[in-house]
């Protein structure tokens, strides 16, 4: 932990030095709700999102904010190690070319409709509230097994333990969206606590009430097609390297952990709801994945449970610029050479991709650095190629 903010309702915990007047304001914002418990743990990779940083972790008492959720709710991380131990340019450019073929990236979603077996199974939901899940779930049945925009990615990475590894970050895609869009309106319009300004964007829903329970119910439903999501992809990224290869190759049991979720746990002798938004699960013993930008190193990390942060880490290596900042300052060729320098397979096409340049993230090495309490490096992995 680098500092303690002492003077909001409750104490705001921070895991950095550097934190911008926005995001800071948006964490005593939390930490004047009436209904957040403890602290505030702001990670190393914060900034300014919608009502919450991005890298924060509330606990709550009898209360769900579905903009501290997010709206890709269950965004994450998978990863897999392979049992290869080199690989070449063009070995890596036939593997992206043919998962290229396989996972839409993009806005981009499958023609036809997946296996809905593959989906989380729907309970019998028995409420009178209109259910986002069931109105989407056509829809999301084509999103299942592909990879979105923004920062969501594949790529193909060599870890310092000699050997290839797989990493894909993405979300439930518009799923997630519709039900914590839909969500937050009813929270707004429910505006519980009149006493929480409006501009905060943290209107919130009590979480015994129907409504509450909706929303809960949904919200894991999300958690759980983000999963499903994740490892359609990972299962079909496999079996490209398994056919390039033609089967010379072996893979580990796929990592999961996810970032944007709210989850019912004990802390100081509390049950609380632990909302983390671009937040991961650090408890004692729990391996996780912390990546970089997409020409810098992402880790895998074993959990310390460090009570002070609720059990978290950082999800990533935080945005320094916003998106239109960096189309807008950063120098294209400049951010192409630093990736072309180190022969990585990247995604920067033309200036409007440097929302996803190097310098637009903060350094990965002063994040790690910053929450060395929280987590322990298991492996340190280098990029080869991504797709974006």
């Amino acid at each position: 932990m680098k500092q303690v903010i002492s003077t909001e309702r409750i104490p705001i915990k921070l895991w950095l030095n550097d934190i911008d007047k926005k995001t800071l304001m948006q964490a005593k914002n939390l930490a004047n709700l009436p209904f957040t418990f403890r602290h505030i743990a702001i990670m190393a990779d914060a900034h300014v999102g919608y009502g919450m940083p991005i890298g924060g972790v509330m606990a709550t008492e009898g209360v769900i904010v579905p903009h501290a959720v997010g709206s890709d709710i269950g965004c994450g991380m998978c990863s897999v190690k392979t049992s290869l131990t080199e690989i070449d340019i063009e070995t890596l450019k036939k593997i992206m070319g043919e998962v290229r073929k396989v996972v839409p990236v993009g806005s981009k979603k499958h023609k036809q409709a997946q296996d809905k077996n593959l989906m989380p199974i729907m309970s019998d939901w028995n409420s009178s509230l209109p259910q986002i899940v069931k109105r989407e779930y056509q829809n999301a049945l084509k999103s299942l097994g592909t990879l979105g925009s923004g920062n969501h990615f594949i790529n193909i990475l060599k870890g310092d333990d000699g050997f290839i590894w797989i990493m894909i970050h993405s979300g439930s895609r518009n799923l997630g969206y519709q039900v914590a869009n839909y969500y937050n309106k009813m929270a707004i319009e429910e505006n519980l606590f009149k006493q929480v300004p409006k501009e905060w964007e943290l209107a919130s829903l009590l979480v015994d009430s129907e409504k509450g329970q909706a929303y809960l119910k949904e919200m894991q439903f999300c958690i759980d097609f983000a999963l499903a999501n994740r490892k359609l992809m990972m299962d079909r990224v496999v079996k490209v390297f398994s056919e390039v290869f033609e089967g010379n190759i072996n893979f580990d049991e796929m990592i999961n952990i996810a970032h944007n979720y709210a989850s019912l746990e004990t802390h100081f002798g509390k049950q609380v709801w632990v909302h983390r938004k671009g937040a991961t699960k650090a408890i004692d013993g729990l391996i996780g994945i912390i990546p970089g930008s997409q020409g810098t190193k992402s880790y895998i990390v074993k959990g310390k449970g460090n009570p002070e942060s609720f059990m978290s880490c950082a999800h990533g290596a935080g945005r320094k610029m916003g998106r239109r900042q960096a189309c807008r300052e950063l120098d294209f060729k400049e951010e192409v050479e630093k990736l072309n320098k180190q022969g990585i397979l990247h995604s920067l096409r033309s200036p409007k991709d440097l929302e996803e340049a190097i310098e637009a993230y903060k350094p990965i090495g002063v994040v790690m650095k910053n929450q060395k309490d929280l987590v322990s490096i298991e492996v340190e992995l280098s990029p080869l190629a991504i797709i974006q």
